[in-house]
């Protein structure tokens, strides 16, 4: 089976966040080793210039006490017969520790020097390799934002879109099923009366010539109560399609009567309060109104199985407030349901006028539905 889109970019998304994240990690590391090494470097880097300075210093000695002695060797070679064989070969010892001493020194400061410009060489290649792995780092860091906050609101749209598919063929379903329902009803419904009608009127026809007047005319009484049967059949199957009040009556008289029937249908309390103004609406407010407050007390009634509903409407110069609150068994508004059409259908009508809502609902504590839809005309 195909897997959803939503879920495969999830997916696809987590792979990739987990992916830049030890990526990240792994350059963090290396900046951070590189800079322990770096300041372990710069301490040996000081150590050697104090050192080197050192050597210098015993080197420079060490020359002039050479050049002091060769010249003292070359005096005794010259008058070596003035000198006894002991103390010309005390200075010529002491010249030649003199040579050897100096030229160890100044081995000592050439490997001294080698080791400071390689450190000194490493040190600019450490500053270099933290600064790329800080940029790194800073870079990655956007990425993951990216991941993180952009693709999961790409996420959210795909998943919208889906909603909204899915919600586009329930619609269609949901006509196909009320064109279903309606066949069904007036078939059963007024269509078998009227046919009741046909065949009882034509049996009133025959008991006037037949029983005479007295009994046609108890005929034609129940040939009436058929007709005011049908008619009030085919009324409410008119209302549920759209009520002829909300177009004759306007928004607040029309509800009013939808929660009298449902009270009286549901068993329910239902309590109904209008604040403000009272003047018609834009159709196309009553009817998006009208349908939410619809929707939301069937919920409360069929799916949070309330005993109490509370309809507030508050009609104002530049918006419509409409508040329904009930006492049922509430949900949690963080799980999505598969089948939460209805919601979605409000949230669609909500949307489509420019208005705004919230669910707020808990388990065990009832609903309460908050919209706010302005008046732009």
């Amino acid at each position: 089976m195909k897997k959803p889109e939503g879920k495969a970019l999830d997916e696809i998304i987590t792979e990739m966040v987990e992916a830049v994240e030890h990526s990240k990690s792994g350059i963090y590391t290396i900046g951070e080793e590189s800079r322990t090494e770096y300041q372990l470097l710069s301490e040996q880097l000081e150590e050697i210039k104090v050192e080197v300075i050192r050597v210098i210093e015993e080197t420079d000695q060490l020359e002039v006490k050479t050049q002091l002695s060769r010249n003292r060797l070359a005096e005794v070679s010259h008058h070596f017969t003035e000198f006894g064989e002991e103390e010309i070969r005390e200075v010529y010892e002491q010249t030649h520790q003199l040579q050897s001493d100096l030229k160890l020194k100044q081995t000592r400061e050439k490997d001294l020097r080698q080791a400071r410009d390689d450190i000194e060489r490493r040190l600019k290649t450490l500053e270099q390799t933290i600064e790329r792995a800080d940029g790194l780092v800073s870079k990655v860091s956007i990425v993951l934002n990216y991941l993180n906050e952009d693709f999961q609101q790409v996420n959210e749209l795909i998943q919208d879109a889906n909603e909204k598919q899915a919600f586009g063929l329930k619609i269609i379903q949901a006509q196909e099923d009320e064109r279903k329902r309606l066949s069904r009803e007036m078939h059963d419904g007024p269509a078998q009366m009227l046919a009741n009608i046909l065949l009882r009127s034509e049996l009133v026809d025959k008991t006037f010539k037949e029983r005479g007047r007295k009994e046609a005319l108890i005929e034609m009484r129940s040939v009436r109560s058929l007709v005011r049967s049908s008619l009030y059949e085919v009324r409410r199957i008119i209302y549920d399609l759209r009520p002829m009040a909300l177009d004759d009556l306007g928004l607040l008289p029309t509800i009013k009567k939808y929660l009298n029937n449902m009270e009286e249908y549901s068993h329910k309390k239902i309590v109904f309060t209008a604040l403000g103004k009272t003047e018609r609406l834009a159709s196309k407010y009553e009817v998006a109104l009208f349908r939410l407050i619809q929707e939301a007390v069937q919920n409360a009634i069929k799916h949070a199985q309330a005993e109490e509903i509370n309809v507030k409407l508050e009609i104002t110069a530049k918006n419509v407030a409409a508040t329904i609150s009930d006492n049922g068994k509430g949900f949690d508004t963080t799980a999505k349901k598969e089948q939460s059409f209805g919601l979605i259908g409000m949230h669609e009508r909500v949307e489509l006028l420019d208005g705004t809502w919230n669910i707020q609902s808990e388990l065990g504590t009832g609903t309460t539905i908050l919209i706010q839809i302005p008046l732009n005309e």
